[in-house]
């Protein structure tokens, strides 16, 4: 359960909830930031359970939280989706994202890379078995995901916070996943590209490939070579809406 315990913006504070609790305060933040968005469909119990390693009771009690609070819609006999994308008490992780866009995209990622290849380096040395399993199943499920981004930038999600959260330094675990969140509206339109899903889904298996192998060196090279894509791709996203 450590890759839960902790949202950009909340530091430590989800390690005193209940498990139902971060789950629920965990797919609020995926609305708030903007990787899930209005009328987006959820996937599945079953699969959410397995995407988040936890129990299918755990995720129908987060959704319900949810449905409470007027952010998603629950119907019988189809998937549940997103109706809305305010109104649930994340208030330190929603400013953290605010605060962010406040600033260039050249800025954001310049600061990301630093952070991130630091983060994935010291990662390759200390990732453990279980860990490597997780994402493993992750980039399994990826494979099926190429006509669907909504369900892969879950599952990106993901797969980027095992990795971070194998790393020793908490503080730059977390600044890591606030830079993570920086323009994901942008990123949902550079998924929707055709052989984006697939390019990122190649990404991800040469990482784990270097982490697998505990190669720091390796890992380094190849998550850089990976946030280039993401910023030339984010960059050009953004100067189509004029931004």
């Amino acid at each position: 359960m450590q890759l839960i315990e902790r949202l950009p913006g909340l530091g430590n504070q989800l390690s005193k909830k209940t498990i139902k609790e971060q789950i629920s305060d965990k797919l609020a933040y995926m609305i708030c930031s903007g990787l899930l968005q209005i009328d987006d469909e959820l996937p599945s119990e079953r699969e959410l359970a397995a995407m988040l390693d936890v129990s299918r009771e755990t995720v129908r009690g987060a959704i319900q939280t949810l449905a409470a609070q007027g952010m998603i819609e629950v119907s019988q006999g189809s998937r549940t989706r997103v109706i809305r994308n305010e109104g649930y008490a994340l208030h330190d992780a929603v400013s953290s994202l605010r605060g962010l866009k406040d600033y260039k995209i050249d800025t954001v990622y310049e600061a990301r890379k630093v952070v991130e290849i630091a983060v994935v380096r010291d990662a390759a040395v200390r990732i453990s078995d279980k860990e490597i399993k997780r994402m493993e199943g992750l980039l399994k499920a990826q494979a099926t995901m190429f006509e669907d981004p909504v369900r892969f930038q879950m599952s990106d999600r993901e797969f980027h916070s095992i990795m971070y959260e194998a790393s020793s330094n908490p503080l730059l675990v977390t600044f890591v996943q606030d830079l993570y969140a920086y323009a994901l509206d942008y990123r949902r339109k550079v998924m929707k590209e055709a052989g984006a899903v697939k390019r990122s889904f190649e990404d991800h298996a040469v990482i784990l490939e270097a982490l697998r192998a505990h190669d720091p060196d390796l890992a380094g090279e190849v998550i850089a070579a990976h946030l280039d894509h993401v910023y030339k791709t984010t960059l050009t996203a953004m100067k189509k809406k004029g931004v």
